[in-house]
């Protein structure tokens, strides 16, 4: 049954900053079998942004309020069924290790003028970062500070 959107739920690849990211690496890091993969059913996320600030769409979707179960992407655990999850490609420093926001100009305008885009159609919907439901660094920059400095109502931000 579908679910009501409740967020849009930005990510990041956690690759290294300057490394670009294919459709095919994401379906591989999330549908492979263990341990070489996570054993997915389907990728983490509906859109990826590239470097070049280009977006691809990884999951279709009917662009609808509503989350039906074959759009679900697995992006983060207990949220799948009531949120788009999107990602830029990076999010690590060149070492591989360190989170860094590395998001390029490019990335920057698409993310802004598609979450701009999604609040205005959904105005319902709160826009977080991952880490704001894991324990992880993922987007590795401060979402609700960000969103706050592209114009995005206090009641469309996850605190």
């Amino acid at each position: 049954m579908a679910q009501l959107i409740q967020f849009l739920i930005i990510h990041c690849t956690a690759t290294p900053e300057g490394r670009e990211v294919s459709a095919a690496d994401i379906r591989r890091m999330h549908l492979s079998p263990k341990p070489a993969g996570r054993g997915w059913r389907q990728v983490g996320y509906t859109d990826m942004y590239h470097l070049d600030g280009k977006v691809e769409r990884l999951v279709k979707n009917n662009e609808d309020a509503y989350v039906d179960g074959w759009e679900i992407t697995n992006g983060a655990t207990g949220t799948n069924s009531v949120a788009r999850h999107i990602v830029y490609v990076g999010g690590v420093a060149k070492d591989g290790v360190t989170a860094k926001d590395t998001r390029t100009p490019g990335q920057r305008e698409s993310l802004k003028r598609d979450v701009l885009d999604f609040i205005k159609r959904f105005p319902h919907v709160k826009v977080a970062g991952h880490y704001q439901f894991a324990n992880k660094a993922c987007p590795s920059f401060n979402v609700p500070m960000w969103l706050r400095e592209i114009g995005v109502a206090s009641k469309n931000i996850k605190e």
